[in-house]
C-alpha cells in the first residue's frame, strides 16, 4: 500500500510541475462593477411584480424598458443569463471549476494524447465551436457600420441598455459573478442571436455526426422536437371570437427555458409573454393587437461538404480545378482548472470557402447553413416586438434573418395564420441535398436564397377559420381543402412531411367541431390522447400480430403482448396501459425522428417487462405512477405524456428509480382570445414559477400545482387591474 501511495505522490509532482512549465496558468479575470453602480439613473423604468412574482416593466422609452426586463430577470435567474453570455462569447469552459480536464490538458500539451474528439456535452467544445463558427469575427467585420441598415441605431440602443442592466445587477451583486465574467455589451446579445437560432433547425445534428466513427451519409452526385400551436377565427369560434394558443415546449431548465415577462413602453412596445435568459425581446407572447406562437420546424438548411485536401499540401484543398488555401486561425480555449487558476489551450481553426472545416479520421468536411452570413437577428426580433398588425409581423420575417421557425398568428381583426418561416438556400436541383455534397465544384455552394414571398409555405385566412402546427408538416395546417400542396414547392427545400400524434390529434378535433367555445378550445390544449393513426397505435398494432410462443420468455411477453392490445391511447395518470405501451413504444420509435432505423421491438419489449416488474411490481400500475413532476418538495403525477397535446417528455428510457422524470414539454403557454370589439384577454401558466433557481423564493414553485391541475392563471395586461395583485414597486438603480 505503501508504494501504491508513493507512486501516486510522484504522479503528482510530475503533473504540478507540468502544469506549471508547459501550461503557464493564469489567474482568471474578475468582474469590476464600480463604473456600473450608477446605470440605473440613465433609464425612466418601474418594475412592477404581481402575486405571482412575474415582472411588469413599464418604461418611457423602449431603452428603459429593455434595461428594467434585464435587471428583473437577473434576480431571478443570473447564473443562466451569464451561462448564456459566457456561451455565446466562447468562454462557457470557465463557468464551472474545470480540475477534471487537467490531466486531459497535460497530456494534451505533451503530446500524449488527443483533445477535443467529440462534442458531447463539454463546454470547451461549445468554446471552439463558438469560435469555429466565427461568431465574433462576423460581428465585428459590421458592427461599426450603420449605413448598411443591418441593424438600427434603434435596436443597438435597446441592446446597449439591456446589457446595462445585466451589468447593474453584477455590480450590486459581485458575489454571484462566476470567473471570467465581464461587463456585458450589445454585441454580447447579438452573438446570442447569431449562435443559437441556427440550433432550432438542428444544425448540431450536422456536426455531430461527423464526430462519428465513420462517414454517416453517402456522397450525392447530380441526378435528373416539440410544440404546439392553433387559432382558430369568428368564423370557426362559437362566440364570434378569435382565439390562439401559444405552447411551445421547451427544457424546463437551462439557457433555453422560458420566464414570464410584461413590457410596456410609451414608445409602443407593449407584450406579455416569454423570453430566454440574456434574450432583450419576447419571443412568443401577444399584445392588445395581435399574438403569435412559435414552433420548431425543420427544413433542410443546412449542407456538409466533402473536401478533397491536397495530398502533397494538407494545408489546401481542390475547388473548380485548382487548389485553394485554406483560412487558418487558432481557437484559443480557457480552461479553469484549479480554483481561480486557468489554463490556454489553442486548437487550429480551419475555414473554406463553403465555411468552416472539420478533420476527421473518416474524411476533411466544410459545413454551411443558411443566414451564416446574416447578423440581424436581434433587428427582425425587435421589428417583431413592434409590429402593429399582420403585414409589419410579416415584413420583419421577409428580412430572412430568422433562419427557420413555424408562426401561428392571430389578431384582433379576426384574421389568423401559419407561416412555415425558413430561409432556403437557391441550390441546384441535380443534386441530392439529403446527402453530402462534393465540395470541389461551386455547383453545389449555394450563394443566395429563395425569395420569401415564393418558398415560404403559409396558410392565411383559411375558409375553414382554424391553423395548426405540432412540429409537423406545413402541409398539414388546416382543413384538407385549404391545405398546401408539396408539389408547389422545390425538393431542394427539404421540406418535412412527417405529421405527429399532437398534429393528429389537432386537426382530428379542430376539424370536427365547427363551432369552438373557449372551454373546447381549452380542453384540445389538455388532450392526452394518442391518435389511431400515430406512429404507436401503429406500432401496437404490429405487436398484437407478433408470435412470442418459442421465445424462452414467451409467458411475460404473451401477457405484455395482451395488455397492449387492450391499450386504450390514453395517457391519463390514471390509465394502466400507457406506462408499458410508452416504455415499449419511445426506443423503438423516437430514433425515427432523427431519420435512424427504429429500435428493436422485442428488444424494447423485455427491457419494459423487466423495468416494471422490479420497480413496480407489476406490468400495468398506474401511469401517474411512473410518469412524474418533480419541483422542490413536490414529486407529483404528470397527467400527459410524450407527443400528445398535454405534453410531458423525459429521457426515452426510464431512470434508475423506474420512473420517468419530466424535463420538458409543457412550459409557458397562454390562451388568448380577442372578443368580438378586438378587445384582448388572457390566461397561462408557467410550469415552475418566476424564480427559476432560487429554491429559497416563494416563486420557486408557486405556479407548479396550478399547472398539475390543468388550472391557468390570469394575465394582467392593463396597470390599474394590476395594481390589486400587485406585491413589489421598484425602480432598479435607484
Amino acid at each position: 500500500m505503501q508504494r501504491v501511495l508513493t507512486w501516486g505522490g510522484g504522479v503528482i509532482v510530475v503533473l504540478v510541475a507540468a502544469f506549471v512549465l508547459l501550461l503557464r496558468p493564469t489567474l482568471v479575470s474578475s468582474f469590476d462593477g464600480a463604473a456600473f453602480l450608477k446605470n440605473g439613473a440613465k433609464y425612466d423604468v418601474r418594475v412592477l411584480r404581481d402575486k405571482f412574482g412575474v415582472p411588469h416593466v413599464y418604461g418611457k422609452r423602449d431603452e428603459d424598458v429593455a434595461f428594467g426586463l434585464a435587471y428583473a430577470h437577473a434576480e431571478d435567474d443570473f447564473a443562466t443569463i451569464q451561462q448564456s453570455l459566457m456561451t455565446s462569447r466562447g468562454r462557457l469552459a470557465l463557468v464551472e471549476n474545470q480540475s477534471p480536464r487537467l490531466l486531459n490538458a497535460l497530456t494534451q500539451a505533451a503530446g500524449l494524447g488527443r483533445w477535443f474528439d467529440a462534442p458531447g456535452g463539454d463546454p470547451a467544445v461549445t468554446d471552439y465551436l463558438v469560435q469555429l463558427m466565427r461568431v465574433r469575427q462576423r460581428l465585428d467585420a459590421v458592427k461599426d457600420n450603420l449605413a448598411d441598415g443591418r441593424i438600427s441605431r434603434k435596436t443597438r440602443d435597446v441592446l446597449a441598455a439591456y446589457a446595462d442592466g445585466i451589468n447593474l445587477y453584477a455590480a450590486e451583486h459581485p458575489d454571484r459573478v462566476v470567473p471570467g465574467f465581464k461587463s456585458v455589451g450589445s454585441d454580447d446579445i447579438m452573438a446570442g442571436f447569431v449562435f443559437f437560432t441556427p440550433l432550432f433547425f438542428g444544425l448540431e445534428r450536422q456536426i455531430g455526426e461527423l464526430f462519428g466513427p465513420e462517414r454517416t451519409r453517402e456522397l450525392s452526385i447530380p441526378q435528373g422536437a416539440g410544440s404546439n400551436a392553433m387559432a382558430v377565427s369568428p368564423a370557426r369560434s362559437a362566440d364570434g371570437a378569435t382565439r390562439l394558443l401559444i405552447n411551445s415546449h421547451q427544457p424546463y431548465k437551462g439557457p433555453l427555458a422560458w420566464y414570464e415577462v410584461r413590457v410596456k413602453s410609451e414608445e409602443g412596445w407593449d407584450l406579455a409573454g416569454g423570453t430566454f435568459p440574456g434574450t432583450p425581446f419576447v419571443l412568443h407572447g401577444f399584445g392588445p393587437k395581435f399574438g403569435w406562437a412559435n414552433t420548431v420546424n425543420n427544413p433542410d438548411l443546412a449542407d456538409v461538404y466533402v473536401l478533397t485536401v491536397n495530398p502533397d499540401n494538407p494545408n489546401q484543398y481542390k475547388f473548380d480545378g485548382a487548389w485553394r488555401d485554406f483560412e487558418r486561425s487558432e481557437a484559443e480555449i480557457e480552461l479553469r482548472v484549479l480554483g481561480p487558476l486557468a489554463i490556454r489551450v489553442k486548437r487550429d481553426v480551419l475555414w473554406s470557402v463553403h465555411g468552416p472545416v472539420f478533420q476527421r479520421p473518416h474524411g476533411t468536411y466544410a459545413l454551411r447553413y443558411a443566414t451564416m452570413d446574416k447578423i440581424n437577428q436581434v433587428e427582425a426580433y425587435y421589428r417583431i416586438n413592434k409590429a402593429e398588425g399582420f403585414d409589419a409581423f410579416v415584413r420583419a420575417l421577409e428580412m430572412q434573418a430568422i433562419p427557420s421557425l413555424n408562426y401561428t398568428y392571430a389578431d384582433q381583426t379576426g384574421r389568423i395564420a401559419y407561416i412555415y418561416n425558413a430561409v432556403f438556400p437557391k441550390r441546384d436541383p441535380a443534386y441530392d441535398w439529403q446527402k453530402y455534397l462534393p465540395g470541389d465544384t461551386s455547383r453545389t455552394l449555394w450563394t443566395e436564397y429563395l425569395p420569401f414571398a415564393s418558398a415560404v409555405p403559409r396558410v392565411v385566412g383559411p375558409k375553414a377559420g382554424f391553423v395548426y402546427n405540432a412540429n409537423n408538416t406545413p402541409f398539414a395546417a388546416t382543413a384538407l381543402a385549404d391545405n398546401l400542396k408539396p408539389g408547389e414547392f422545390s425538393p431542394t427545400q427539404g421540406i418535412e412531411t412527417r405529421e405527429t400524434n399532437r398534429c393528429l390529434r389537432l386537426f382530428e378535433q379542430l376539424n370536427a367541431d365547427t363551432s369552438i367555445t373557449r372551454e373546447e378550445f381549452y380542453a384540445i390544449k389538455y388532450d392526452k390522447m394518442y391518435s389511431t393513426r400515430s406512429e404507436l397505435a401503429k406500432l401496437i398494432g404490429r405487436i398484437k400480430t407478433m408470435d412470442f410462443s418459442r421465445e424462452a420468455d414467451a409467458a411475460p411477453l404473451q401477457k405484455a403482448q395482451a395488455l397492449l392490445a387492450a391499450y386504450d391511447l390514453s395517457t391519463d395518470a390514471s390509465n394502466r396501459g400507457a406506462a408499458l405501451a410508452i416504455m415499449v413504444g419511445l426506443p423503438v420509435v423516437v430514433p425515427t425522428f432523427q431519420g435512424k432505423p427504429e429500435g428493436d421491438i422485442l428488444a424494447s419489449m423485455r427491457a419494459a417487462i423487466a423495468t416494471l416488474t422490479k420497480h413496480h411490481g407489476r406490468l400495468d400500475p398506474k401511469w401517474g405512477e411512473v410518469n412524474r413532476f418533480r419541483r422542490g418538495k413536490i414529486d407529483a403525477p404528470a397527467n400527459g405524456g410524450p407527443d400528445v397535446l398535454r405534453d410531458f417528455e423525459s429521457d426515452i428510457v426510464p431512470q434508475a428509480d423506474g420512473k420517468f422524470e419530466a424535463r420538458k414539454g409543457d412550459t409557458l403557454y397562454y390562451f388568448v382570445e380577442w372578443d368580438k370589439a378586438g378587445r384582448v384577454s388572457a390566461t397561462g401558466i408557467h410550469q415552475f414559477g418566476s424564480a427559476t433557481l432560487d429554491e429559497t423564493s416563494p416563486h420557486y414553485a408557486d405556479q407548479a400545482e396550478i399547472f398539475l391541475r390543468e388550472e391557468v392563471k390570469p394575465i394582467w395586461l392593463d396597470e390599474g387591474e394590476l395594481r390589486q395583485h400587485l406585491t413589489r414597486e421598484y425602480r432598479p438603480g435607484r
